[in-house]
């Protein structure tokens, strides 16, 4: 016990804080601090313009955002974006890492083009796809090939929301195919010649070693996934204009929140939707680690 009463690790304790002292005041001001905050203005009428005249209402801005339609439908909307967006550009990420883990010619420039999206502005990336999918748009010509005629996608609800998935999975799989590249990069090469020597073929293996022994990395992918996809808002804002059309066929919660706390000027409102998106995230993430640690168990 004395050696930690010592000048020197006393002189050395005090120069560690100092150093992390200025991070800590960063991460208290600048996140800790405005979550507090919100969660209190969640619980307020609080007007942007005149904070003196902010009004105490309790669960009001809670029940009255499960009863508002458009809320409900940006739910929705951001359940069915989550739901089909997370396993697809999970399973094409695994193809795209198995690609690229082949000792193939050019592999280099194989991984590059695949990352090459993830790297690009999801902004930039909405533009493109608009260029793409307008009225003049080279998919319309394209079609208009065999006969077509043109569509217009994005004020269309019935593909809005499908070509954001389009544009989601394109932009990110790049990304989680580096995680689990960088996975079976770890897998001891001695594994799969045992499986030869044993006659397992390269389905055999991918099945019975790859995907088994890839578990954590693919529990971190499918985390990362539906964290980022709940919390969907450039490519929406972009496509829709800020309005979340055509007839709220891409409003997300986030978008909502966005719209309602600086479009409306409805601070808590957008704080209680803020907090409820939250409470979702955070149950989402403790049922699927629940669940891979279990499978990881079994």
């Amino acid at each position: 016990m004395n050696r930690w009463k010592s000048p020197r690790l006393r002189q050395d304790m005090i120069a560690a804080y100092i150093l992390v002292l200025p991070m800590v005041l960063f991460i208290l001001v600048f996140t800790i601090g405005p979550v507090i905050y919100a969660f209190l203005l969640s619980f307020q009428n609080f007007n942007m313009l005149a904070p003196q005249r902010s009004t105490f209402i309790g669960l009001k801005n809670y029940t009255d955002l499960f009863k508002d339609p458009v809320f409900k439908k940006a739910l929705m909307n951001t359940f069915t974006y989550a739901g089909i967006v997370v396993p697809v550009q999970t399973c094409i990420a695994l193809v795209l890492a198995v690609v690229a883990n082949q000792n193939i010619r050019g592999k280099t420039f194989y991984r590059v083009a695949y990352y090459l999206p993830a790297v690009t502005s999801a902004v930039a990336v909405a533009a493109m796809f608009m260029f793409l999918f307008n009225t003049r748009g080279l998919v319309n010509r394209f079609f208009s090939i065999f006969g077509f005629q043109s569509v217009s996608w994005f004020a269309n609800p019935k593909y809005a929301l499908p070509l954001a998935m389009i544009m989601a999975i394109w932009s990110t799989v790049g990304t989680l195919m580096l995680i689990f590249l960088a996975g079976m990069q770890d897998i001891p090469e001695s594994v799969y010649e045992a499986a030869d020597v044993d006659g397992a073929n390269k389905i055999v293996q991918f099945f019975s070693i790859t995907v088994p022994l890839l578990r954590e990395k693919t529990m971190f992918v499918v985390l990362i996934g539906f964290i980022g996809t709940l919390q969907m808002f450039d490519q929406a804002y972009v496509i829709s204009q800020g309005t979340g059309g055509p007839i709220n066929a891409t409003m997300t919660v986030v978008l909502f929140l966005y719209l309602k706390a600086f479009g409306e000027n409805r601070m808590g409102y957008g704080s209680a939707a803020a907090f409820v998106l939250f409470i979702i995230i955070f149950a989402l993430t403790v049922v699927q680690k629940l669940v891979f640690e279990r499978k990881a168990e079994s």
